[in-house]
């Protein structure tokens, strides 16, 4: 997965843009994540869909935020602050879409 980075600056942005929204500069570039973080916050959705699932906020560990799933797991374990990894799903038309599943610790 790739984030957005700061020639100037030298901070990562995340969500996509051509514009750095710390200095203001353009000259950015995409760079790979490391593709572990924490869980800063979530939600599991129960009620009136198939089966349960999560949906969180998930801090990289370049300090960026993105709002992803958290998969592969029983959501009742899931904890605030617990330490999770990249994997990528495939949705129906054949797209890998990045998500994140509990670390091994």
């Amino acid at each position: 997965m790739l984030i957005g980075k700061c020639n100037d600056c030298t901070e990562y942005h995340f969500y996509p843009r051509l514009i750095c929204p710390h200095s203001n500069s353009d000259k950015t570039e995409w760079v790979p994540a490391k593709g572990t973080g924490v869980i800063y916050s979530f939600s599991t959705m129960r009620r009136g869909v198939p089966a349960p699932y999560t949906i969180a906020y998930v801090t990289l560990d370049e300090g960026v935020s993105m709002m992803t799933n958290i998969v592969d797991c029983d959501p009742d374990s899931l904890k605030i602050g617990d330490r999770v990894k990249l994997v990528f799903k495939t949705a129906e038309d054949g797209t890998a879409v990045p998500m994140f599943a509990p670390a091994a610790e």
